[in-house]
């Protein structure tokens, strides 16, 4: 069986980069095609065929202009030949046409019988449920003017071929409940709801030991040697020999990261909390790093992104935040372990990030809409909020402040989301698909 792959594009890590890594994973012979590929932002395909096409000779961080481009790219994409494509997209990827879509309108189709599962996290956001944000901050800095102006302009156009798109795929799959509705608000599509992978045992792990513990109170000795950004406004203090910057004194209790033994506490402090993500407007980190701020509580902001540098900006003055550069998974599940709590004040159609601290029994303190209600239960693993404004936030930190979370139960929480369910649901699904 011929089986294709395709994604709207890979420039960076993300939470659609891993469901399309699992299904490489489950169908490695399968060629992926893409509008763009970064092999240094993103390092999970090495061994896969990746195929692109005339956008890829733009810069990846214009993707966000090449709406239009990729739909007319996709649309043009001849897979006709293919068995069964999954395409992996929030964007315009869902575009391609199957043999079956093609034979049905009178193209020409080298498999007609060949059919398009489309495993769609989302509508296209900036068409439609987050149109009104993207306007608002289209995230290009002193040329949001610009770019706001021509999107206002081009978005009704854009909004047709991204429907007339969603009709192609001859069965869709999604995240979460509140996608599911989504895709049936704008697109008039039924969707089955798969949630997807996450690697729940890769953090349910000791610290530093590989083995099953009990999610209590840890000291992190290990952390590779990796700069946390400070802007400019670096702090001075005592030289840790085994960084190349010093990474302490932003917190009162002057503990550092470090990766050697040389005089420093090499620890972090257990009070503080966390949030991990692809740092862009949308995802509302500001909240977390305001709310923080305010309060006084220790932040640890892990990741990257266009948002980046507004963000340390905002933190330059601040004591209480840190900015840690992406991590691996062992490093990452220290952190959450150590955490005392994750912050998600994002709207998200589901959200692997919050689940992955979750499993390391790290409570989530979540806005209360989205993909979240599928696994945060105020009280039990965390506490939702009901308002995505610093307010809020803060009240919900404070609320939950005054509780007590077993984090054994809060890693059990989330046992069902793993990799290996999301295996047999996928396969079993696709079987039923091909009979």
């Amino acid at each position: 069986m011929k089986i294709a792959l395709v994604c709207d594009w890979l420039t960076n890590v993300g939470g659609a980069e891993k469901v399309l890594l699992r299904l490489h994973q489950l169908y490695p012979e399968a060629p992926i095609y893409t509008s763009q590929y970064d092999p240094k932002g993103i390092g999970w395909f090495d061994d896969a065929d990746v195929r692109t096409g005339p956008l890829q000779k733009y810069p990846a961080k214009l993707r966000r202009l090449l709406g239009a481009k990729r739909q007319k790219w996709f649309d043009e994409l001849d897979l006709s030949e293919y068995d069964l494509i999954i395409s992996v997209t929030g964007a315009e990827a869902k575009s391609v046409k199957s043999g079956k879509w093609r034979a049905r309108h009178g193209l020409p189709s080298k498999n007609p019988n060949g059919i398009h599962i489309c495993y769609c996290h989302v509508p296209t956001q900036y068409y439609w449920q987050m149109y009104d944000d993207y306007v608002k901050n289209p995230g290009f800095g002193v040329f949001n003017p610009v770019v706001r102006g021509v999107f206002k302009r081009m978005v009704k156009k854009l909004r047709v071929k991204d429907y007339e798109g969603a009709q192609r795929p001859e069965y869709f799959v999604t995240i979460s409940g509140y996608a599911k509705e989504l895709i049936e608000q704008y697109y008039k599509r039924d969707a089955v709801v798969i949630h997807p992978p996450v690697e729940i045992e890769a953090f349910q792990v000791e610290v530093g030991s590989g083995r099953n513990h009990s999610f209590g109170s840890v000291r992190l000795e290990s952390l590779e040697r990796h700069t946390l950004d400070r802007g400019q406004n670096r702090p001075n203090g005592r030289t840790c020999p085994g960084r190349q910057e010093y990474t302490s004194q932003r917190f009162k209790s002057g503990s550092s990261l470090c990766s050697q033994k040389n005089g420093c506490d090499h620890s972090l402090p257990l009070e503080y909390y966390i949030i991990t993500s692809r740092q862009v407007n949308w995802k509302r980190i500001d909240l977390a790093v305001k709310a923080c701020m305010r309060l006084g509580r220790k932040l640890l902001v892990v990741g990257e992104g266009p948002e980046h540098g507004a963000l340390v900006k905002m933190a330059r003055e601040s004591e209480w935040v840190e900015f840690v550069p992406l991590l691996g998974k062992d490093r990452l599940a220290e952190l959450l372990a150590g955490a005392k709590g994750y912050l998600f004040p994002s709207m998200e159609p589901f959200g692997i990030a919050p689940v992955e601290a979750l499993a390391s029994g790290c409570p989530v303190i979540a806005f209360g809409e989205g993909g979240a209600l599928d696994y945060v239960r105020d009280g039990e693993n965390g506490v939702l909020f009901e308002r995505q404004t610093v307010k809020s936030l803060v009240d919900a930190i404070e609320r939950f402040e005054k509780m007590k979370f077993d984090r054994n139960k809060v890693a059990k929480s989330v046992v069902g989301f793993d990799a290996r369910r999301f295996d047999k649901e996928i396969l079993d699904y696709v079987k039923k698909k091909l009979k």
